[in-house]
């Protein structure tokens, strides 16, 4: 049976972040006691950056071990680990450096190799064997940060995509319809094998998809990337501002 999404509405998009924060320390403590280890995939964009900031800042950098997290990345679009527009360029200024996170606890996607399929492939070979999970089964991540498009898109899973019902391969090369065009991504059979998923969203440009999401009236609506996102067996949390949440029919926190 897929998770009931556990929504939670906050102020602004700082609120959000800061509440994200401690959200993510629950989650990495507890992976911790229960495994030695906390696994987490991370995303881009606005709100995530803001969350990276507020892990990084003093009133959270000191509350976890961070020696013991690994860190993966959802999608990655291909451009050198230098560009502004890399997510891992991103994640690099704001959360590793700050946080001192040694090079050997953060795999990245390749996003500037001539050959995105190889880079895909090669990814998804680093992925199994940091987790010692050989193939046919799939990793299961402690936590997976996924942020949202206007038009559905999550990660970097576009509608109508041919990977949306890809059930074997854990990372794949797509197309964005939007500048750069070429990207990495998880699949859904990686996203959805994930002990807790968390969607990060804020703004009202937004508020028209997260109640497509949320709340769909129509099949269309049902099968956007973000609809399909549903865990096999673990949790899947919304962190919302009140902008983003304006469309849906419960009451503003």
């Amino acid at each position: 049976m897929p998770a009931v999404p556990d929504i939670r509405i906050h102020r602004d998009s700082h609120a959000e972040a800061e509440a994200a924060a401690v959200f993510v320390l629950d989650v990495a403590r507890e992976a911790v006691r229960a495994n030695g280890r906390f696994l987490m995939a991370l995303s881009g964009g606005t709100t995530p950056e803001i969350l990276y900031r507020a892990l990084a800042s003093p009133s959270f950098a000191d509350r976890f071990d961070w020696s013991q997290a690994t860190f993966f990345f959802s999608d990655e679009r291909c451009v050198p680990p230098s560009d502004p527009r890399s997510n891992y360029a991103v994640a690099e200024k704001t959360l590793f450096t700050p946080l001192n996170i040694r090079p050997s606890q953060v795999y990245r996607m390749a996003g500037e190799s001539s050959d995105a399929q190889a880079a895909a492939s090669e990814y998804e070979q680093q992925l199994r064997l940091t987790t010692k999970t050989p193939p046919p089964a799939r990793p299961s991540l402690d936590l997976i940060l996924l942020g949202l498009g206007e038009d559905g898109h999550t990660a970097s899973l576009f509608p109508g995509a041919s990977m949306l019902l890809d059930h074997q391969r854990l990372i794949a090369a797509t197309q964005s319809p939007k500048d750069p065009p070429n990207r990495l991504t998880m699949t859904l059979a990686a996203i959805n094998k994930a002990s807790v998923i968390l969607f990060l969203v804020a703004g009202s440009s937004k508020a028209g998809v997260v109640r497509a999401i949320l709340d769909p009236k129509t099949e269309s609506e049902r099968q956007l990337p973000a609809s399909l996102v549903k865990p096999e067996g673990g949790r899947l949390i919304w962190f919302l501002d009140r902008a983003a949440a304006g469309e849906l029919p419960i009451p503003s926190q």
